[in-house]
C-alpha cells in the first residue's frame, strides 16, 4: 500500500480556476517527498485535498488507503499537518496546547505528557513549555506546530514551508528531526516548498509543479537524466592547450560538457601531456533549480 496516492486528481474552484490538473503520483512509506513550485502552483490545494478540506472535482486521492473526502476522520488519524501559519491557542502554554491536541486524538494524559516533553526537547522548546503561546516568537510557534502535528504519532506528515521564520540553528534542528522521522520511524514526509535549494538538501524524491500540473517526479538523478544529458567538467588550470574543448570562465578557470565521469581521466591526461598544469577538477551536475527552470522553459516554448 502506498503512503500517499493521487490518481488524475483535479480541483476546479467555483469561479472556474483550475488549481490542480489531473495529477497522478504515488509515495512509498518513509520518503521525504518535496512537492515543489512557486506560489499558485497548486501545492496548498493538493494538500487540502489530501486532508479532506476540499473535495476533488475529478479523480481521487488516498492516505494509507483512506479517502480523505469520504473518511476524513481516518485520514486525520493517520496524518499530521503543519501549515506556514500555525493555529493554536495563545492563552495556553506550549505543554497545554500539546495536551489539548493529544486529548483530541484520545491519547491518555500520562502518555501525552511524556510525548509532549520529548517533542519539546527535540525541537529546542524544553524551557518554553511552561510559557503561554502569546509569548512565543514566530519561529517558536512554528516548532510547536510541528510538535502538535507529531503528538499522535502520524504515519504521514504534511509540511508547508517548515523552516519559514526559523533561525539557522532551529531550522537545522527541524531538518534533523524530519530526516530521523523518515529514517527511524518510517514516517512519510510530504514537504511543500518553493525553496528548491532547501528541498535538494533534505528530500529523497521530488514532484515539480507549475500552474496545477505535475511537470515531473522522481529522484534527483532520475530528473537529471530526464531533462539533461551529461554534466559540466570544471578545471583550474595553467597553460591550457590552445586546441582544447574547454571555454575560459575566469582566471585559470575552464569548463566543458561531458557525457559521463568516465571521460575525465583521459581528458586530464591529454591536458597534462600537452603541458597543462591542473590544480583542481570538479564535476557540476544540474541542480534542482536547473531542472525546474529547464522544464518550465520547455513547457512555455511548446505552448501556442
Amino acid at each position: 500500500m502506498f503512503a500517499v496516492s493521487l490518481q488524475n486528481l483535479s480541483k476546479t474552484y467555483p469561479g472556474g480556476k483550475q488549481a490542480v490538473r489531473r495529477v497522478t503520483l504515488s509515495l512509498e512509506q518513509g520518503e521525504v517527498f518535496g512537492f515543489l513550485g512557486p506560489n499558485g502552483a497548486g501545492k496548498t490545494t493538493t494538500v487540502k485535498l489530501l486532508n479532506g478540506m476540499l473535495v476533488p472535482s475529478e479523480g481521487n486521492c488516498r492516505v494509507l488507503g483512506a479517502d480523505p473526502a469520504k473518511d476524513p476522520e481516518k485520514a486525520h488519524a493517520l496524518s499530521g499537518v503543519v501549515t506556514e501559519h500555525a493555529q493554536m491557542y495563545d492563552h495556553l502554554t506550549g505543554l497545554q496546547n500539546l495536551a489539548f491536541y493529544a486529548a483530541v486524538f484520545g491519547i491518555p494524559a500520562g502518555e501525552a505528557r511524556q510525548r509532549a516533553a520529548s517533542l519539546l526537547k527535540q525541537l529546542g522548546l524544553e524551557e518554553a513549555g511552561g510559557r503561554k503561546l502569546s509569548a512565543y516568537s514566530t519561529g517558536m510557534r512554528q516548532r510547536l506546530s510541528l510538535a502538535r502535528a507529531l503528538i499522535h504519532r502520524p504515519k504521514v506528515l504534511f509540511l508547508d514551508e517548515p523552516t519559514s521564520g526559523l533561525d539557522p540553528e532551529s531550522a537545522q534542528n527541524v531538518n534533523r528531526l524530519i530526516r530521523s522521522l523518515a529514517r527511524d520511524e518510517g514516517i512519510t514526509v510530504f514537504l511543500c516548498t518553493h525553496q528548491l535549494r532547501y528541498a535538494q538538501e533534505i528530500c529523497t524524491r521530488y514532484g515539480l509543479m507549475e500552474e496545477g500540473r505535475l511537470l515531473a517526479a522522481g529522484t534527483l538523478e532520475e530528473l537529471r537524466s530526464e531533462v539533461f544529458s551529461g554534466a559540466a567538467l570544471r578545471l583550474r588550470c595553467a597553460n591550457m592547450p590552445e586546441k582544447s574543448p574547454f571555454r575560459k570562465t575566469g582566471e585559470r578557470e575552464y569548463e566543458t560538457a561531458i557525457q559521463s565521469e568516465e571521460e575525465i581521466p583521459a581528458i586530464v591526461r591529454r591536458i597534462v601531456e600537452a603541458g597543462g598544469e591542473i590544480y583542481a577538477v570538479a564535476v557540476k551536475k544540474p541542480s534542482l533549480e536547473d531542472i525546474y527552470f529547464a522544464l518550465t522553459a520547455g513547457g512555455k516554448e511548446g505552448q501556442p
